[in-house]
């Protein structure tokens, strides 16, 4: 029998050993959740349950990797085989690709980003010529987003009663048509298609039962309306559960998050056990106690109040500026002087903001003063435009029904067929109800089409064929790279690119990406089939754009959102002013508690200093317009707090910032 590490403390043992109840975790910031889950892991196995019939589950590859190392670092690799430990959108995926024919799929299902998605919606916008709405497409793409999130299926949004959601239902219908035509699916749907499939048919929900017996749940306050349903049915009646959240880090109502899912655990669930972890290992007393002090202003379902063994830690330091400009000057210059001082290095240093056009100043500042910084929100890998023309490729490869990659590739490089030639070959397909890469090979496709034309299509979607077909039985990437160097896509790039340069920077990109796709498929124990591959890669694409964790040593920018669950040394929160943060649109819309959680996670990434930092002036719009101290500031405890000008710096500080500054210059003399 496994027992609990000593080293646990009393709340983490407690909820590491409860198995009989459902249990629901609240873990305060830098209490050790992610300990508590990987411990619990281990904790069941040594009871008796096997890895293969425990799954965990979050909302980041990094997040579900740290799981993993740390689940492998407790056990054994034989006791540990067949662990579950995943994003919730790879549960998903797994489930569609094991059910996909209870579901009316063929196997090779695609995977359909935002740019696709839009893509298709605005093509079913203009072959609708009744539509009269205009709205832009963007507009609907979230709002069928939002539908699906909220467990709103197509027909549940016609049955709507509302004339100004009218024309985006009837486009979710038709687009949910078109998906299934293509055999894709997007990110929304890897969870809402297998809940849909598990009410429909109970026998499939009770085989995966079977094989999830017990299910944890990170970040749990982060589930949508659709990801609880997927929770609950897979927990089933008993509630085989532990989930683990915190209230106070909710920030994700914009985009789905319903923490009043912490409600409904309740509801649904009657013996639900709750232990509240306060514990935290991250950050000083003062820094906690401006925390504790700011959330409390919120109402809560459970109280709770972080406390910590660190002591009571620096001042929290309050600076008052001019514009944005002395703002982001000031910043620079305190960071060249306390690294100095303390000798930490620059990746000990945050500096948090509200939105992404705040980094802009602080980008272009730290830069004068020779600050080497890492901006979070930086071009994805998959984001550049040949990377994405060779998963292309490959999604038409596996997947002949994928429209958009079929109108992505089909002139890159170019190939003499016009736009002319395609409106035609798109009006014939959607005739016949068919794709346009199985149109090609009709008969019928000769009455439209000139004899020339139709040749070039089928010349190119017999090639295709052939190199799927030679892909699947062979050596498949020595085919694709063969496939590649056919194509004349290094040639073209070079053709196509301003500099040489530039050209091989797009042509290692792609080198780059078939690489690690073989690295990938090396790591499995069997080789899966491309179309598995390739659907792994697109929902990574999704997942992980922009969260690759950046280890040189760089100051980091970043906003709020992206900052939820790292944590840094020193913290400067800025912009703390009244229609930043809070959010001039929060204001105007009632919604100050989400902004008081996103000024709560920003505190609480610091381990040792918050400094905020405020305008009284700031240019808006092109005009400079006065600012008002963000009412989070008056929320905070006073005695706690040193203001900016209270307080002169004395002569022994003034000798250090001054050589602060000369040995910053020196150095980057040096480097010169």
């Amino acid at each position: 029998m496994a027992e609990c590490p000593p080293s646990l403390n009393p709340q983490q043992q407690a909820a590491v050993k409860n198995m009989d109840n459902p249990l629901l975790v609240l873990a305060g910031a830098g209490s050790g959740k992610t300990r508590v889950i990987t411990e619990k892991i281990a904790y069941l196995i040594g009871q008796g349950l096997p890895a293969w019939h425990i799954a965990a589950v979050t909302f980041t590859n990094k997040a579900a990797r740290e799981m993993k190392v740390r689940a492998g670092a407790l056990l054994d690799d034989k006791k540990i085989r067949g662990l579950r430990v995943s994003t919730f959108h790879a549960l998903g995926l797994d489930i569609l690709r094991r059910e996909h024919a209870a579901l009316g799929f063929k196997s090779a299902i695609s995977i359909f980003d935002e740019q696709d998605r839009t893509a298709l919606l605005r093509e079913l916008i203009k072959q609708n010529p009744d539509a009269v709405d205009s709205d832009p497409v963007e507009a609907h793409s979230w709002q069928i987003s939002r539908w699906k999130n909220a467990f709103v299926t197509a027909q549940q949004a016609c049955r709507l009663d509302d004339p100004e959601l009218a024309e985006a239902a009837r486009l979710y219908g038709d687009y949910t048509r078109q998906m299934k035509a293509y055999n894709a699916v997007d990110f929304d749907d890897l969870i809402l298609l297998p809940v849909l499939l598990f009410q429909e048919q109970p026998e499939l929900l009770e085989k995966w039962c079977n094989r999830i017996r017990y299910l944890l749940v990170d970040e749990y306050q982060d589930t949508n309306l659709t990801q609880y349903q997927l929770i609950k049915l897979l927990a089933g009646s008993i509630g085989r559960l532990t989930v683990v959240g915190d209230d106070d880090q909710s920030i994700y109502a914009w985009r789905g998050a319903h923490p009043e899912n912490l409600v409904q655990l309740q509801k649904d669930y009657p013996r639900l056990q709750v232990i509240k972890l306060e514990q935290n290992y991250r950050s000083s007393g003062r820094i906690l106690k401006a925390a504790n002090q700011l959330i409390a202003n919120n109402p809560h379902l459970f109280e709770k109040r972080l406390w910590s063994n660190h002591g009571p830690g620096e001042p929290l330091r309050v600076l008052s500026h001019g514009d944005e400009i002395t703002e982001a000057r000031q910043i620079a210059s305190e960071i060249v002087h306390h690294r100095f001082k303390t000798g930490s290095r620059y990746r000990d240093y945050a500096i948090l903001y509200r939105g992404n056009h705040q980094s802009r100043l602080f980008e272009r500042t730290l830069r004068e003063y020779d600050i080497p910084y890492n901006l979070s929100g930086g071009t994805s890998f998959f984001a550049y435009a040949e990377v994405k023309d060779i998963l292309a490729y490959l999604r038409l490869l596996t997947n002949p029904d994928d429209d958009s990659a079929f109108l992505r590739i089909i002139n890159t490089p170019r190939r003499e067929i016009g736009t002319g030639t395609l409106e035609k070959l798109g009006q014939y397909a959607n005739r016949r109800h068919i794709g346009l890469f199985p149109a090609c090979f009709e008969l019928g496709l000769e009455q439209q089409l000139p004899e020339r034309a139709v040749q070039r299509l089928r010349r190119f979607c017999e090639w295709l064929v052939d190199t799927a077909d030679r892909a699947e039985r062979g050596d498949t990437f020595a085919v694709i790279r063969e496939f590649i160097d056919r194509l004349g896509y290094e040639q073209w790039l070079k053709e196509s690119s301003k500099t040489e340069r530039a050209a091989q920077r797009k042509i290692a990109n792609v080198h780059e990406l078939i690489g690690w796709m073989q690295r990938l498929t090396d790591q499995e124990e069997k080789h899966p089939p491309l179309s598995d591959l390739v659907a792994k890669v697109m929902l990574f694409d999704i997942l992980e754009r922009n969260q690759e964790e950046n280890v040189s040593d760089r100051v980091n920018l970043m906003t709020l959102h992206a900052a939820k669950g790292l944590e840094f040394p020193y913290v400067f929160l800025i912009g703390m002013e009244e229609n930043l943060l809070p959010h001039q649109t929060s204001i105007e819309e009632n919604n100050i508690e989400e902004e008081r959680r996103l000024a709560y996670v920003g505190i609480t990434r610091a381990q040792k200093q918050v400094t905020f930092s405020y305008c009284t002036r700031r240019k808006r719009y092109g005009e400079m317009t006065d600012c008002t101290p963000s009412r989070f500031l008056d929320e905070l405890p006073a005695e706690e707090l040193e203001w900016s000008g209270k307080q002169s710096i004395d002569p022994e500080e003034k000798k250090e910032r001054g050589m602060a500054s000369l040995a910053q210059l020196r150095d980057l003399l040096t480097e010169q």
